[in-house]
């Protein structure tokens, strides 16, 4: 079993935007982060999950922790009716980040995964260090290093 940790920052909403994901089965652990100039929360949260899936190597059984409601209940809830709308929410209008969600269900198909819901920014240890790569991330982008 991998656990997954993930976290999106953003510092505006568009605006510089930071992602961090911790991998880790056993005692092994990998950390990622990056950002991107001008992005979402919303986008970063997902782009943390797509990221630390596109980095296990071959299908696995996976536990995604994610602060995230959106990501959890998108890709375990909302996704399914998107998919029979043709992308369509129910109130028919264009699912937002569609491109996001086509990758992130693509990736998660290759995979046995639970997806679970974490408070965040209450403690959680994994989640706090997922937060602080995703600020990573901010940074990076803001300071071009």
């Amino acid at each position: 079993m991998i656990e997954i940790f993930t976290d999106g920052a953003c510092s505006g909403n568009p605006g510089p935007g930071g992602w961090g994901a911790i991998l880790r089965k056993g005692d092994a652990e990998r950390e990622l982060f990056g950002g991107e100039t001008i992005t979402t929360n919303n986008r970063m949260e997902m782009t943390a999950v797509i990221e630390a899936l596109r980095a296990l190597k071959g299908p696995v059984a996976a536990r995604v922790h994610t602060d995230s409601q959106y990501v959890q209940k998108g890709i375990s809830e909302w996704i399914h009716g998107w998919k029979r709308r043709g992308w369509k929410t129910a109130s028919k209008e264009t699912v937002k980040n569609e491109d996001m969600w086509r990758e992130l269900d693509r990736l998660a198909a290759q995979h046995r995964i639970e997806w679970i819901w974490v408070k965040g920014h209450a403690g959680h240890p994994e989640n706090e260090r997922a937060d602080q790569l995703a600020r990573r991330g901010v940074e990076q982008v803001r300071t071009g290093t």
